[in-house]
């Protein structure tokens, strides 16, 4: 059995990614809701980073917005799904993105920041990737008590969920989160989200999820998963700080 957090554990789950009913569902449903965060492009072939993005589940959602659609990632199995599905593969640390200060017209950071071991490092290489007025999109797991409980004790042992996806120890506080994106020049805004109870029935009944209905929801509290939305201030420093 692999430790915590392994990211090998995406390639033992290599045939999973777009089983639209297999144990990525609800990264299905919550890339869906993060490309509801994202305008059109300002500019013909701008472009988007998408930090994390695994096997490129977001890009059905951002294929008709106007961007070039770049996606780094640790998994080479991964990439290459991403890559079949229109994205521009990028091998790299999200601590260490292997890209040009200012380039990213978008920066998209979708259920990454919780497996990170260094969350600073990796906050100030999406702040320092993204041009000054440029967006920044993210959704994560709160360091509470509650959500350990769910994302991990109760989550791991629903029949179709992967084990040992997460730590507990790496999620992410909301005030650290946007306090270290502040720093960086990007005020953050953050609003809790939860998948629907509709939803998650059917995923545990094996149905697939019908066409139009909404998946992830709002709510008020973001004790246990929440969004994030930050534009960069124009005069904001692109190093790492």
């Amino acid at each position: 059995m692999r430790p915590r957090n392994d990211p090998r554990q995406y390639d033992d789950l290599a045939g999973e990614w777009w089983r639209p009913d297999g144990p990525f569902a609800m990264l299905h449903w919550l890339a869906e809701a993060r490309a509801e965060l994202v305008p059109p492009a300002p500019s013909p072939g701008a472009l988007l980073v998408d930090v994390g993005c695994g096997a490129g589940l977001l890009a059905p959602h951002l294929k008709d917005r106007g961007y070039h659609h770049v996606g780094v990632d640790l998994v080479p199995s991964a990439l290459e799904q991403a890559a079949s599905h229109g994205v521009t593969p990028v091998n790299g640390d999200a601590a260490a993105i292997p890209l040009a200060t200012g380039s990213a017209d978008v920066v998209v950071a979708g259920e990454i920041l919780e497996h990170v071991p260094d969350l600073a490092a990796t906050v100030a290489e999406l702040c320092r990737v993204l041009r000054p007025g440029g967006l920044l999109v993210l959704d994560t797991l709160n360091d509470t008590a509650v959500c350990r409980v769910l994302a991990v004790h109760i989550a791991e042992r629903m029949p179709r969920a992967p084990r040992g996806i997460h730590d507990p120890g790496l999620f992410v506080d909301p005030v650290r989160l946007t306090r270290l994106c502040a720093g960086h020049g990007v005020r953050l805004s953050v609003r809790g989200i939860r998948p629907s109870v509709p939803a998650v029935a059917g995923w545990l009944a094996g149905r697939r999820p019908r066409p139009g209905r909404r998946r992830i929801v709002p709510v008020a509290s973001t004790a246990v998963l929440y969004q994030g939305r930050g534009v960069k201030t124009a005069n904001a420093g692109g190093g790492k700080g």
